[in-house]
């Protein structure tokens, strides 16, 4: 933003307030004017871009108390509009000249002038005509190289969080949330997110309130657990039991997948309790892949056993090799 550009924009009547507003009213109109203009509400309007980034420009200037001193100072020196001409002065044209050399009675007779302000330093004692406008503006650079505008600094991060249930997490969907004060905005959540997974999305935040470009919005998702499945990047997990038959000889087993049909695996003989199969294409579909669905296996010990299944597994110990499965683990511990 330029000094010419105060003073030829009325951020007073951009906003719609009076110019002794107080800090609270310009807030408030900004609000209103930045949720009816922002570019979610307005997709693809160009007009309606233009408007939010000017009145995100005008709010940057008026709810900084500095900034505004210094607005109001120089618009009051220019009679509140854009007096300051950027193109060549004659006899009949105002301009930097006409504004100036009326303030050191330099001016001549019919809007003419007999002085030159200097933009390198070597018309005025000090610097020239920025030095001037860096008095106004935070300060000009040494040898009057400029004036101290801010540049437009970025607007804030919005943050929220979306509730989901793990099918909808796993599938993918799109969700309405209520940001900002109210407003309301639709969000797409990828398939095969996790709980706790954070998705940014660019553009979508508060305004900048000094012209930047908006902050984005940042969505923490929470996945309701699932009784049955679990999710791992793209793959599904799953504990299926086996019975200790089924682990010792081997089997084929049913396992359910999520989208409601089932697949067989087989067990191999002697599986222990932790093995894993895995199905695959059974899991996370997403834009690159789809995952598999990880079968964790787990023997399932009997609690209760009648008269001739406790007989049995007598018999079963009896006829093993005694082969103890906690042999070397004390000295493994110690290592």
């Amino acid at each position: 933003m330029t000094g010419q550009d105060w003073l030829e924009k009325d951020f007073y009547k951009m906003l719609g307030v009076s110019k002794d507003a107080d800090a609270a009213e310009v807030k408030k109109a900004y609000r209103k004017l930045a949720r009816t203009w922002h570019p979610d509400q307005n997709p693809g309007d160009a007009k309606a871009e233009a408007k939010f980034k000017e009145i995100g420009e005008a709010y940057g200037v008026l709810s900084d108390a500095e900034q505004r001193k210094q607005y109001d100072a120089l618009r009051a020196m220019a009679g509140g509009g854009p007096r300051f001409a950027s193109g060549a002065g004659g006899a009949n044209t105002g301009g930097f000249e006409d504004l100036f050399g009326g303030m050191f009675n330099q001016g001549a007779p019919g809007g003419g002038t007999r002085v030159r302000y200097s933009t390198d330093g070597g018309g005025m004692p000090g610097g020239g005509f920025e030095d001037i406008l860096g008095g106004l503006f935070g300060g000009g650079m040494p040898g009057g190289a400029g004036a101290g505008f801010r540049a437009p600094q970025k607007g804030g991060d919005i943050t929220t969080s979306a509730s989901l249930p793990f099918r909808t997490a796993v599938q993918g969907a799109t969700v309405s949330l209520t940001i900002d004060g109210g407003r309301s905005m639709n969000v797409r959540i990828p398939a095969g997110v996790t709980d706790g997974q954070k998705i940014r999305l660019a553009g979508k935040g508060q305004a900048s309130i000094s012209g930047g470009s908006p902050g984005d919005l940042v969505v923490t998702v929470r996945v309701e657990p699932h009784p049955v499945f679990g999710i791992n990047g793209r793959n599904l997990t799953i504990t299926v039991p086996i019975t200790f038959p089924e682990a010792v000889n081997g089997a084929t087993i049913t396992v359910p997948t999520l989208d409601g049909s089932s697949v067989k695996l087989k067990v191999p003989a002697g599986t222990q309790s932790g093995a894993r199969l895995r199905a695959k294409g059974k899991g996370v579909a997403t834009k690159n892949g789809t995952g598999d669905l990880i079968v964790t296996l787990e023997v399932a010990v009997p609690r209760n056993l009648n008269k001739d299944a406790r007989a049995a597994l007598e018999q079963f110990a009896a006829a093993s090799d005694g082969t103890d499965p906690r042999a070397g683990l004390a000295a493994a511990a110690r290592s």
